[in-house]
């Protein structure tokens, strides 16, 4: 008899939806419930091939694997039910310098986070693979720990664990709407009755959109067809099992796109094509269970080929079977965990495309969120508000379809992927591709990553080590220190905050103390409940009742809907999302006060328009919000304008700077230059992991200043002690290769800490990174060790910002 009130309701009984039910019960939360229409597994989880890959360029997505790795090898002991898990390791095959370099990076990534992985050359991949034809291949990766399991058992095993704990598992039972009760509760209809719940997990895969649909979501998922081989066996294999010779493990070939295993004595060949069609576009139909789609080998051909080439026995053999079955994607490929936006206590664990090896790992993290308020982990790469409205039906399919195709491919750290694009454009978009801009994307929107200079073909190369682009890079920002440069950051997420409590709100909400009257510009930071960073706004005091924030662009969904989240009921602050409506040109550098002065007739001098401060002023004929602060550590103004104004402001100034110099730049020019100022960011710099004064923002967190949001847990973590302190580090020894982030960073061996980003600064002509370490090691003049792909540096702790440490250039 399924119950008509319940705690927590998952939808969907998948290996994603059963491994949630399981860790909410983890948590203590007994009455709990799960729905799924059909069987337990009869969306995609049935005919996955059940591949362990931990490894994932992504620290937030590595650690969800790792986590789930770990909990499949003590499922069996908890459950007593076999999971079919095969520890079998795998390997990674490597034929370019550049997918070594990927692994090296990713190496360090994974020692942070604690996953082993191992080195190989060659001749050690054949000895741990004797079938595989090694020639060509410049070397290999390994995880011992790795392998594969049954993906129907291992979700039945989660499924008694949950039902052991009190939650019940309700079979053909299909929800058909969801609406609020006049309380907040959630009201589910089924097809067997109805239930009330405090808490909505939407868990159900291919159904992802129908399901949002019915709560006013358009959830950024729709599924791509994956097809995989499985071949007769082969007397080879057969052998080696007669004589007890060890199981080979996973094997994956990069650059031939495909992984491949041992399968009751044949082979599993799975390969990632281009031109998988995405699927279930407008969803599944009504009675979709257990379903494949038509076979189409002739996508494969080239893949079966590399194959054959790399595993002979391949070819060698029949084909017994062919699946091909819809997995879930994103536009970027990651699954979306948490929270859904603009609805308390509506949750989403959908998208994902390696759901086998996250489901442990994202039920866990989903569960901590919802019983404790937050992960355990930074979970901004797969938050699933990190895409926004632009993400679209049409959008999905062309992105999503890029995503699979691209799974094997090497994931550089500055590569921007076509598809889709350009999307969301800035009206001086045309007039920066005419000067040379090479865009990337943020949100949707089109930013300038770097300017071709005349004569260089605008076409960027992505690569780990100090790409094509680093001296036109390191030519712009040694501009701006010399001259005058323009920025466009109109992708900034920017919005309103007012009412009678407005300033009572944000007195609370933030951090920083509140500007007593408008002129001032604040940086001011939203801390979670437990004393961790979430967000980071700078803000200007309009008015006695109204706030103009703005924060970083990526961020605009998921800064926004925190702040929808926490104002009060009664009507008292209103919120207005104004990003689309405004612009933002940055002019920066020595010059900058000679260019504004040219057109306005406002009084730029210190005395009338200090540092840090903000006025309304008109730039042509057109009325801008100027705010003296920038990210690049120069004198400058933030120009926020109308953006119908935007061609016309961006022209004023192109005319009026031809006599000084000036030029834009780009978003990686202003990357080197804040990491010389020891500027922090969100996402990386600061996240929930790291306790706000462990992130050195003493100057903008005033626990004297009465309540504000997570004040309470910060006091409390500063008590315990903290574990961390942000460090400025000078590499040395650098030639071709800077700090990513997520380096290691070693005292004498031991790990102590962990790069969160890291460059090459150009105005002071140093290799930089900005850290995370113990804070035994934090002292001015430590000396660590920083491994960059793969290779040891000498690294120094230096005082905070090496670019004019005392701010003289933004106060000149």
């Amino acid at each position: 008899m399924m119950k008509t009130h319940a705690r927590a309701v998952v939808i969907g009984g998948g290996v994603v939806g059963v491994g949630t039910l399981y860790h909410l019960v983890k948590k203590g939360w007994s009455d709990v419930m799960l729905l799924e229409r059909k069987e337990l597994t009869s969306g995609s989880t049935w005919h996955a091939a059940g591949l362990l890959p931990l490894f994932n360029m992504s620290y937030s997505v590595g650690q969800i694997h790792k986590y789930s790795v770990d909990l499949y090898h003590r499922l069996v002991e908890e459950t007593g039910q076999d999971t079919g898990l095969r520890p079998v390791g795998n390997i990674r095959l490597a034929t370019t310098r550049d997918r070594m370099d990927e692994y090296r990076q990713y190496a360090g990534v994974a020692r942070t986070i604690g996953v082993d992985v191992r080195f190989l050359e060659p001749d050690e991949v054949k000895e741990v693979w004797p079938l595989c034809n090694t020639r060509g291949l410049v070397g290999a990766i390994r995880h011992p720990g790795d392998g594969y399991v049954q993906p129907a058992d291992l979700t039945q095993a989660m499924a008694a664990g949950a039902r052991s704990g009190g939650a019940q598992i309700h079979r053909n039972v299909e929800v058909t709407a969801i609406s609020r009760t006049p309380g907040g509760e959630w009201c589910l209809d089924t097809t067997a009755g109805r239930v009330v719940c405090e808490h909505v997990i939407c868990a159900t895969g291919n159904f992802a959109r129908r399901t949002g649909a019915m709560v006013g979501l358009s959830i950024p998922v729709i599924p791509v067809q994956h097809q995989y081989i499985v071949t007769e066996p082969h007397p080879e294999i057969q052998a080696r099992h007669e004589r007890g010779l060890f199981e080979m493990g996973v094997l994956r070939d990069s650059e031939g796109s495909w992984y491949m295993r041992e399968e009751r004595g044949g082979l599993l060949l799975g390969p990632y094509e281009r031109g998988a069609p995405a699927c279930y576009v407008d969803g599944p139909a009504e009675d979709c269970e257990y379903e494949l789609f038509q076979e189409d080998l002739e996508r494969l051909a080239p893949h079966i080929e590399s194959a054959i080439h790399r595993v002979p026995a391949f070819g060698e053999v029949g084909v017994k079977n062919i699946y091909n079955g819809a997995i879930c994607y994103t536009p970027d490929g990651s699954p979306i965990i948490g929270p859904a936006w603009g609805l308390d206590n509506f949750w989403l664990n959908e998208g994902h495309s390696f759901g086998i090896t996250a489901a442990g790992g994202a039920g866990f993290q989903l569960a901590e969120w919802i019983v404790e308020g937050r992960p355990t982990i930074d979970m901004m790469g797969v938050d699933p508000r990190r895409f926004g409205d632009y993400a679209t039906r049409a959008y999905l399919i062309k992105k999503n379809e890029e995503a699979y195709a691209n799974v094997f491919t090497v994931h550089y750290p500055d590569e921007e992927r076509p598809a889709a694009r350009p999307l969301r454009t800035s009206p001086c978009h045309d007039r920066l591709r005419d000067r040379g801009a090479v865009f990337g994307q943020k949100f949707g929107w089109e930013r300038a990553n770097w300017f071709a200079p005349q004569g260089v073909e605008p076409v960027d190369h992505w690569s780990f080590r100090r790409s094509k682009w680093f001296e036109h890079v390191a030519r712009e920002c040694r501009h701006v220190a010399q001259s005058v440069g323009l920025l466009d950051m109109s992708a900034f997420a920017k919005c309103r905050i007012a009412g009678p409590k407005a300033k009572e709100f944000l007195d609370f909400l933030l951090a920083n103390r509140i500007p007593a009257r408008s002129g001032p510009v604040r940086l001011v930071h939203s801390l979670d409940p437990s004393g961790g960073v979430h967000s980071e706004f700078t803000l200007w005091r309009e008015s006695e009742e109204s706030f103009y924030l703005v924060s970083a662009g990526a961020f605009a969904r998921i800064d926004h809907d925190w702040i929808r989240r926490h104002l009060p009921k009664d009507g008292s602050v209103h919120f207005e999302d104004i990003t689309a409506k405004l612009g933002v040109l940055v002019i920066a550098g020595p010059r900058s006060r000679d260019l504004l002065a040219k057109v306005t007739d406002a009084d730029l001098s210190n005395p009338a328009f200090p540092w840090l401060s903000g006025r309304r002023i008109d730039v042509g004929l057109a009325s801008c919000l100027a705010l003296r602060v920038n990210y690049v550590g120069e004198l400058g103004w933030e120009l926020h304008h109308p953006i119908e104004c935007q061609n016309h402001l961006f022209d004023v100034l192109m005319d009026a700077g031809r006599d000084l110099d000036l030029a834009p730049f780009g978003i990686r020019a202003m990357d080197s230059m804040r990491l010389e100022k020891s500027y922090r960011m969100v996402g990386t710099e600061l996240s929930i992991e790291y306790a706000a004064l462990e992130s050195g923002l003493d100057r903008f967190v005033h626990l004297d200043k009465g309540d504000f949001l997570g004040r309470a847990a910060l006091k409390r973590w500063q008590e315990r002690g903290f574990s961390n302190r942000l460090v400025t580090l000078e590499v040395h020894g650098t030639s071709d290769a800077d700090a990513l982030g997520s380096n290691p960073i070693f005292a004498d061996g031991e790990l102590v800490g962990r790069a969160t980003g890291g460059g090459y600064g150009f105005r002071i002509d140093k290799s930089l990174a900005l850290a995370m370490v113990r804070p035994e090691c934090a002292e001015i003049g430590t000396q660590l060790t920083m491994d960059i792909l793969g290779t040891p540096h000498s690294v120094s702790v230096i005082d905070e910002s090496p670019w004019d440490p005392n701010n003289e250039r933004p106060r000149s």
